[in-house]
């Protein structure tokens, strides 16, 4: 079959191709004419011919030109379309026509196809993708293809179809009109949409568990309630049974008695009138004997037998019968029957109520909220808490337990002691009766507030000691001290809290230079009290009061606790008994310092006529020796004898020799834990007196002796003046 002149030829492009490849043949023709002489042309295109017939492996074909090549076309022509073959099928060489696919896509990106431009280029490549795959029933046109899968992945995600595409795909395919992404956002909008789905259906499942754990707990519930229902119509029939054989025994047994009352009592009227008859036979006897004796003998025994005659017939004879035959309508009482009839219905007693354990803070002072929970088939009408105080250890009493009636599974108890442990239980009520008790759970009320010691509250510029009392019999589990900055009168807010505090004491690390207000809470298992009164404390230089614990017998404290007078009426010292926290030989007092490290600073009022000694000692100073004369006591002390006035700086019996010349009003004290030193100055002339170097391993107390009648105040909460400086 000719290929090139039948009439018949496969058309392998569509007719705008066709045209474009008549247009581009006839602009090589006019080329060739016009560029006849150029022979180095003529053999570039020659070169370029014979590469591409290398490139496709076509040297062996010989068949390529005659059938390819129109006698009309000159053979430069060849390389202006595009690679394909028209041959018989031959499977044989199918595998190797596919293999140039990707030779014949590389040689256009390089540029061998040197016919026209690059849009009709473009043409071409869409007309001989349009005869992809179709051929006559004997030829078929085999097109070489790109190898998609293997040479060239998909970069683009075609939104439209969702499927991925290559970028080329989005300019010259069907999806040019598409919405297309990069495939990596796809990619990853894909793993969203999974992860979400996943998330979605783990989710269901988990709701879907839910579900069937609560179906396999109804259906658990269901079986035992008609359990219930069906023990319940039981025990209600039996009970029916067992009364009704309990009234007819009784009916049965007061019939019998009735019976037998009434027969004897006919049976004893029938003997009797049986005996009556019978002396009456007897005596018509004895008189139709005596009616034929002699008359002699008839006289006798008619005298005898008139006397028993009228004694027969003066006796009553009863001829009304004591038991009539009538019967009594027997009345049966069913109404005890009827109510256990009533009593039978659908809806069994409730289970036993689950009291739940006490939840935090949920009491207060004198309150607590107990909760329950019932089964959710169970009908009820109302439930019944009860409960009373904890039981102690001791024998005979017996605590009176409460009731309270409510309709809801909880209920808020009140009246009740701060800080006490109450045990409770409840039951739930319908038409069936009560259910069994719930277990008993003890839940405890909140504690009373406690009450702060403001006459022991102790300061200084950087904490403060803080003491209490618990306010509660019962001992409570912990503390809570809630600190305020007192700014203004508008600071209301808690700034800080201090929690878990074992004891009624606690030191509080403050901001210096600051006003609070200070209040305590006590804790249990119930939840916190109210809070207590408040305490204001200043963090503005040391403050302390003295200490009464440790004053002296002949010295009398003020009420502030800053001021000790020592009196003119002493007690005779052998009525003193020695102490190790009370002096008892030196008359002194010592100061309750806060016992935190830095520096404290206070003042000394003193009378320059009176003798005193102040400084500082440790706490197990001993208490039967004078201030300054051991290694535990630092102090300054002043005699005043003819006038004239003498100043020590004792520690261990030793001080230095130094002249005071002005007598000082106002003694300022100053403690410097940093440095180990302990300084005096004379506030009114702002003037250093003396300083010691002391070894200060543990916390140091001010001491204040009085030598004779006087009295020493102390001032202290108060900024260290600017001339003092750290000696």
């Amino acid at each position: 079959m000719d290929l090139h002149d039948s009439e018949d030829r496969l058309q392998l492009f569509p007719e705008e191709n066709t045209r474009m490849k008549k247009e581009v043949v006839q602009a090589e023709m006019a080329n060739e004419s016009r560029g006849a002489g150029d022979g180095k042309a003529q053999r570039d295109l020659q070169e370029e011919v014979d590469e591409l017939v290398h490139l496709y492996g076509l040297e062996d074909d010989h068949e390529l030109g005659d059938e390819f090549v129109d006698e009309h076309m000159p053979r430069t022509a060849v390389s202006e379309y595009p690679p394909y073959v028209m041959k018989r099928r031959d499977p044989a060489r199918e595998q190797r026509d596919w293999r140039l696919s990707g030779e014949t896509a590389e040689a256009e990106d390089l540029g061998f196809g040197g016919w026209g431009s690059a849009g009709q280029c473009q043409d071409l490549r869409e007309a001989y993708r349009y005869t992809h795959g179709r051929a006559s029933e004997e030829y078929e046109c085999y097109v070489i293809p790109e190898e998609e899968d293997e040479e060239e992945a998909a970069d683009v995600f075609c939104v439209t179809c969702k499927t991925p595409i290559r970028a080329f795909q989005k300019v010259f395919d069907e999806h040019k009109e598409h919405e297309v992404i990069p495939l990596s956002e796809a990619l990853e909008s894909a793993k969203d949409e999974i992860h979400k789905n996943m998330y979605k259906l783990e989710k269901q499942i988990i709701e879907m568990e839910n579900f069937a754990n609560h179906l396999e707990e109804v259906f658990i519930t269901v079986e035992e309630n008609f359990g219930k229902q069906e023990q319940n119509f039981e025990s209600h029939y039996n009970e029916i049974l067992e009364t009704l054989a309990q009234k007819y025994e009784e009916k049965i047994q007061a019939l019998g008695e009735k019976k037998k009352e009434k027969l004897e009592a006919l049976y004893g009227q029938l003997v009797s009138c049986g005996e009556n008859l019978d002396t009456c036979k007897e005596l018509m006897e004895t008189i139709e004997e005596m009616c034929h004796e002699e008359k002699v003998d008839f006289i006798k025994d008619a005298v005898a037998m008139a006397d028993r005659l009228g004694k027969f017939l003066k006796a009553k004879t009863d001829v009304e019968i004591s038991a009539q035959p009538e019967f009594e309508d027997q009345t049966l009482d069913f109404s005890d029957v009827e109510q256990l009839m009533g009593s039978i219905n659908t809806i069994p007693a409730p289970s036993a109520p689950v009291i739940n354990p006490q939840a935090p803070n949920s009491a207060t002072g004198s309150s607590v909220r107990v909760c329950w929970s019932l089964y959710s088939d169970d009908t009820v009408e109302s439930y019944q808490l009860s409960y009373q105080p904890v039981q102690d250890s001791s024998p005979g009493k017996d605590q009176t337990a409460f009731t309270v009636t409510v309709k809801e599974t909880y209920c808020s108890v009140t009246n009740l002691v701060p800080n006490t442990q109450y045990e409770f239980w409840v039951t739930a009520h319908n038409r069936a009766g009560p259910s069994p008790s719930s277990e008993h759970a003890v839940y405890m009320t909140a504690p009373s507030p406690p009450i702060i010691k403001t006459k022991e509250i102790r300061s200084c510029e950087e904490a403060v000691l803080i003491c209490w009392e618990s306010g509660n019999l019962n001992p409570v589990d912990s503390y809570t001290v809630e600190l305020t900055q007192a700014e203004s009168p508008e600071a209301s807010g808690v700034t800080e809290s201090v929690v878990g505090i074992p004891t009624c004491e606690s030191l509080v690390q403050l901001q210096p230079g600051q006003s609070y207000i200070i209040y305590v809470r006590a804790l249990n298992t119930g939840g916190p009290s109210v809070r207590s009164e408040p305490a204001a404390v200043h963090t503005i230089g040391s403050y302390f009061r003295l200490n009464k614990d440790t004053c002296h017998p002949w010295l009398i404290i003020s009420e502030d606790g800053l001021t000790v007078v020592r009196s003119e009426r002493r007690i005779p010292a052998r009525e003193l008994s020695s102490s190790d926290t009370r002096f008892t030989r030196c008359v002194a007092v010592m100061g309750n310092l806060i016992p935190v490290r830095g520096h404290h600073y206070w003042e000394v009022e003193v009378d320059e006529h009176l003798d005193y000694t102040v400084g500082v000692a440790f706490e197990d100073v001993t208490k039967q020796e004078d201030l300054g004369a051991n290694c535990l006591s630092w102090c300054m002390r002043h005699t005043f004898a003819s006038s004239r006035h003498k100043y020590e700086f004792l520690h261990n019996r030793t001080t230095p020799d130094i002249r005071i010349t002005v007598p000082p009003k106002k003694i300022g004290i100053l403690l410097d834990y940093e440095n180990s030193k302990l300084s005096f100055f004379n506030v009114d002339l702002s003037q250093h007196l003396y300083t010691f170097s002391c070894q200060l391993h543990e916390f140091v107390y001010p001491c204040f002796s009085l030598e004779n009648p006087g009295c020493l105040k102390v001032h202290n909460g108060i900024s260290m003046p600017k001339h003092i400086t750290f000696y």
